[in-house]
């Protein structure tokens, strides 16, 4: 684990801030003794007014921690709309909602390429938590020319009454709560968090674990590393996607669900030599390991078992439609097309070529980004995985 100083000092206001989220947390503990992982990056992340994504520091781009797709280049978006509206063109009511949308913008570009088509929309809802982002989503959407503008809703939830439309989550399920566990040659144990008094810091404390689905997830690990080493293995779980996902399908009456985050099938994630697992920290887009790092002030991630997405998906009733790398989606929903047309002028065009290898290449997120297509009473043949389907790796 990177130790403290080795990450930069944050202000004495972001000192402050993050002071009064570990009192937060402290309290909690003083009430449970200790804390589950999951409890623990729960209110590190979401506590009002405190956790990282309900804050108002800034998270994107140069002045944040981490630079997502849409910032990268208005292509990525224009990629998704276009794909977003081959099945709205089958809606009687075409919709379209995002999670947790930024900055607002990819609303924003999706909204445009959508328009640059004709493609009917009736709203495009924003489900974000924060008020600070909606705020700054505001700002964004309302450079648009006032009859696009008009069609975004913020929501504060998902729709009670079912809708058509298409749902659109770009690195959401990195961001929801893992557990965490431990496997070692004679026991399997769960990651828990206490609060060290002499230190002043949060630490990892390990019990055995009690709950059957994390033993029986445990048991399926085994089944990939084989016997763990005596210093152990440790990885994550994401026990919200199924609930998750169950509510989206409650909310869809019709249409398509398309999740795209970093993440790998459970064979690749599950690797005997992926020993500390894929919890990862970003601070001022430096990456690193430690989530006890000032809470609040960092994000908190883990990749995506995309596996396991697949089977709580068809469980709760959607049908798998496409499972892709990001460089393979993008290219499949007409990228160069879109690049081509973009500008004559040679050093925009040296920059749009730059955002591309950034979005497509292997080493950037062309393959560790993945897209992951269900849908609901929607059977097409959806244009973003023509190239290539990787779903018989799922």
């Amino acid at each position: 684990m990177k130790p403290k100083h080795s990450l930069p000092t944050p202000s004495t206001d972001a000192q402050l801030h993050s002071e009064k989220l570990t009192q937060r947390i402290k309290q909690q503990l003083n009430r449970q003794g200790r804390l589950s992982f999951a409890q623990f990056m729960q209110m590190a992340l979401y506590t009002p007014g405190l956790g990282y994504y309900a804050n108002s520091l800034p998270k994107i781009g140069a002045q944040g921690d981490f630079i997502t797709a849409p910032e990268v280049s208005p292509l990525f978006s224009q990629c998704i709309a276009r794909q977003a509206a081959q099945v709205l063109k089958t809606l009687d009511h075409p919709n379209l909602v995002e999670f947790g949308a930024g900055r607002g913008t990819m609303a924003k570009n999706i909204l445009l390429e959508l328009d640059a088509q004709e493609q009917p929309l009736e709203h495009y809802y924003i489900l974000e938590l924060s008020a600070d982002l909606r705020l700054v989503q505001q700002e964004t959407l309302q450079a648009l020319p006032v009859h696009l503008f008009e069609k975004v809703v913020w929501l504060d939830s998902l729709p009670e009454t079912p809708i058509e439309a298409v749902f659109v989550a770009n690195e959401v399920l990195d961001a929801m709560p893992v557990e965490r566990l431990k496997l070692e040659p004679h026991q399997t144990s769960q990651a828990m968090v206490i609060f060290n008094e002499a230190k002043q810091q949060f630490e990892w404390d390990y019990l055995p674990i009690t709950d059957r689905l994390l033993q029986r997830f445990s048991n399926g690990i085994l089944h990939f590393i084989g016997d763990p080493s005596p210093d152990g293995y440790e990885t994550e779980i994401n026990l919200n996607i199924r609930p998750w996902l169950k509510s989206v399908f409650e909310a869809m009456e019709k249409g398509l669900l398309l999740l795209i985050d970093y993440g790998y099938t459970r064979r690749e994630y599950y690797q005997p030599a992926r020993v500390m697992g894929t919890l990862r920290c970003h601070y001022q887009h430096l990456a690193h390991s430690n989530p006890f790092f000032y809470p609040g002030l960092q994000d908190i991630t883990a990749h995506v078992d995309f596996t396991a997405v697949a089977e709580s998906a068809f469980d709760v009733g959607f049908k798998i439609a496409g499972f892709s790398t990001q460089a393979h989606f993008l290219m499949s929903s007409g990228l160069l097309e879109l690049s081509a047309t973009s500008t004559d002028d040679i050093t925009k065009s040296l920059k749009i070529a730059q955002q591309i290898k950034t979005l497509t290449l292997p080493d950037e997120m062309g393959e560790t980004f993945k897209v992951i297509a269900l849908t609901k009473k929607t059977d097409i043949s959806l244009m973003g995985f023509q190239l290539r389907d990787l779903r018989h790796q799922l």
